[in-house]
Formats: C-alpha cells, sequence, structure tokens
C-alpha cells in the first residue's frame, strides 16, 4: 500500500522538526536524568491507576482497592521524587493547591466556577 502525499509531507515535516535523539542525550545531566525518571514514573503510574479505574467504570468489575492503594502509593514515590529534585516540599504544594481552589471555588462547587477559574483571573490582567 502506497502512503498518500499528505502522510508523506506530514513523514518529512516530523523528521525536520523532531530533536535528534543524540542532540537530547547529550544535554542530559544526572538531574535532568532523574527528572525525567520521576515523570515518566508518574505517567507510567497514572496510566495503571487509570486503567484500575477504567476497568470498573467501564466493564463493570469490582474495584481492586488493593491495586488502587498500590497505584496511588507508586504515585506518592515518584511525585515525592519529583519535588526532592526541585526542593518542592509536600506542604509547599498541598498549601497552594488550597490556596488556588479555595479562591475558584469561594461559593462552593459549581460548573460556572469550573469553567471561569477564577483563581486564574488575576494572572491572566
Amino acid at each position: 500500500m502506497s502512503r498518500s502525499q499528505l502522510e508523506l509531507e506530514h513523514s518529512v515535516m516530523v523528521s525536520k522538526l523532531s530533536k535528534p535523539g543524540l542532540t537530547i542525550m547529550q544535554q542530559l545531566d544526572p538531574r535532568k536524568t532523574n527528572l525525567w525518571h520521576m515523570i515518566t514514573g508518574i505517567s507510567g503510574e497514572c496510566g495503571e491507576l487509570t486503567d484500575a479505574i477504567k476497568k470498573h467504570v467501564i466493564y463493570d468489575k469490582p474495584l481492586d482497592n488493593a491495586n488502587v492503594v498500590e497505584e496511588l502509593g507508586d504515585l506518592e514515590f515518584y511525585m515525592e521524587g519529583l519535588r526532592a529534585q526541585l526542593e518542592i516540599t509536600r506542604d509547599e504544594t498541598l498549601r497552594h493547591n488550597l490556596a488556588k481552589l479555595s479562591k475558584r471555588y469561594a461559593q462552593g462547587y459549581s460548573d460556572k466556577a469550573a469553567q471561569d477559574r477564577a483563581d486564574k483571573q488575576e494572572s491572566a490582567k
């Protein structure tokens, strides 16, 4: 099966715009490598947690709480590794999140408040 002209154009564009792996590798140092490890760990564990919940919601299987706890623990591991690398404390992230959501939902949750995002209005000005 031959590729369409559009597919070929797209493929050429991707190869021209993709940062070469060797360049990325040469820019890595132990700090960046650890950051990459932590963030890909978060992404992978998030996918595993999503799959566990999907099986319950979509396939109507019993919720595997033991697996959910395991995946949440794995997420905690990688998030703590990321925070440690960036010298950010868990308390700092929790305080920031409390402040943000308190402003966003000052009158309690509503779809309008979720869409308006009052906490972002200040920074947009």
